[in-house]
């Protein structure tokens, strides 16, 4: 028997279609959780058990090949396949199996979500996940990821999105500070005081909505930008200034008085919370399971309503 008839096809297919996701064998090696040397054999035994070159290689790039363009292809129809096979043959179609990797904002991620995520791993014994806490926007392809929990972001239109719920948020600031400056009783007094702003959703203007609907736009000059919702709170704790933030994030603060909030009349829009994951034909029971107990867990979540269009 030749030693290519051993070699395991779908092994090979799998590295070579991250490969060519990731952009770079180094890359693929880190996804895959191997070494550099271990992804570039098993192109090289791809290559010889089909018998033509699929990437072209130099110091800096690497391209694809005519026939390594039409290998990804197949190759991607048949993992997904594979997949398929896989969790109807050993029942997971029933019972969640394998390791689902999932990625959620730092704060959210690491408070909000985790006692739903224990319940979650308590029901599903044969199923583990990666809980990766990231704010940036996800690319699946390069990080093979098989779905990302988003609050406030724009969503990909080539992405599912499943809004799950939204989150309040409010304006507050330190009882200190606000003794500085003349009361506020109205939107545009907002303007005079000294602010953080949560950069993601906001840096030079904020707007606000009465409950009675009235909207009102008011320019600002923040102190500090940043993306941590931890940083905007603990330095709007410590009299840097006003912030627009998740109310859940601030309501202890205000209950015990180490920050006051703002014209609660006024109201900044709440931030919509997403689950998204890639198109594809098939989806695999642990992610379907995941996707069922979000759209349960998330709107009961305390500081969490479901959105108003599904109020």
């Amino acid at each position: 028997m030749k030693r290519t008839e051993r070699i395991d096809r779908v092994d090979l297919m799998h590295t070579f279609v991250r490969i060519v996701e990731s952009g770079s064998l180094s890359a693929a090696a880190r996804l895959l959780e191997t070494t550099q040397a271990t992804v570039s054999r098993r192109l090289q035994s791809l290559e010889a058990l089909l018998g033509v070159k699929l990437i072209l290689r130099t110091t800096h790039a690497m391209k694809l090949t005519d026939d390594g363009e039409r290998c990804y292809q197949h190759a991607r129809r048949l993992l997904s396949a594979w997949s398929t096979l896989e969790d109807e043959v050993s029942h997971a179609g029933d019972e969640p199996v394998g390791t689902l990797r999932v990625r959620a904002p730092h704060a959210f991620g690491q408070e909000q979500l985790l006692a739903p995520l224990t319940r979650f791993l308590s029901q599903h014994p044969q199923l583990s996940v990666e809980w990766m806490l990231n704010d940036k926007n996800v690319d699946f392809l390069s990080t093979n990821i098989d779905c990302a929990i988003r609050v406030g972001a724009e969503i990909d239109p080539s992405t599912v999105s499943v809004l799950l719920a939204e989150v309040p948020r409010s304006v507050v600031i330190a009882p200190a500070l606000l003794a500085d400056y003349p009361a506020v009783t109205g939107p545009q007094q907002l303007a005079a005081l000294p602010w953080v702003a949560l950069s993601t959703f906001y840096q030079h203007s904020i707007s606000l909505t009465h409950t009675a609907g009235a909207v009102e736009q008011v320019t600002i000059a923040p102190r500090l930008y940043t993306d941590s919702l931890y940083v905007a709170r603990s330095t709007a704790q410590q009299g840097l200034g006003a912030v627009i933030i998740s109310s859940w994030a601030v309501a202890e603060d205000v209950r015990e008085g180490r920050l006051i909030r703002l014209l609660p009349d006024w109201e900044p829009a709440p931030l919509p919370v997403h689950l998204v994951y890639p198109w594809a034909r098939y989806y695999p029971a642990r992610l379907r399971a995941f996707l069922q107990m979000m759209r349960e867990a998330v709107p009961d979540i305390t500081g969490m309503r479901l959105p108003a269009s599904g109020a």
